[in-house]
């Protein structure tokens, strides 16, 4: 499992002409299967996503192909968590 950070950079300000296809972006790695939560940083600091089922090697070429990560809008951070406990809502993750 991933948590994926998306820290606004300081090309923030082409966010507003990215928006769509970031958003398409977004919708296909839900679509797929692998991005099962996505959010905003607050205070308007950037992205947060939850990535399951995918290897690492996968998902950053995934991030490579958003938008805002291609045209510097973003700067991504992944980090990797190996679940030990969940509960049992969340069981499919312990896999």
């Amino acid at each position: 499992m991933f948590v994926v950070l998306l820290r606004f950079s300081d090309n923030k300000a082409r966010a507003a002409e990215l928006m769509a296809a970031h958003n398409a972006w977004i919708q296909q790695g839900i679509d797929d299967g692998v991005l099962l939560l996505v959010g905003s940083l607050q205070p308007a600091a950037g992205g947060a996503l939850l990535a399951h089922g995918v290897s690492r090697a996968d998902l950053d070429a995934r991030v490579r192909q958003d938008p805002f990560v291609d045209a510097g809008v973003v700067r991504a951070e992944i980090l990797e968590i190996a679940p030990k406990r969940a509960d049992a809502r969340l069981s499919f993750l312990l896999d």
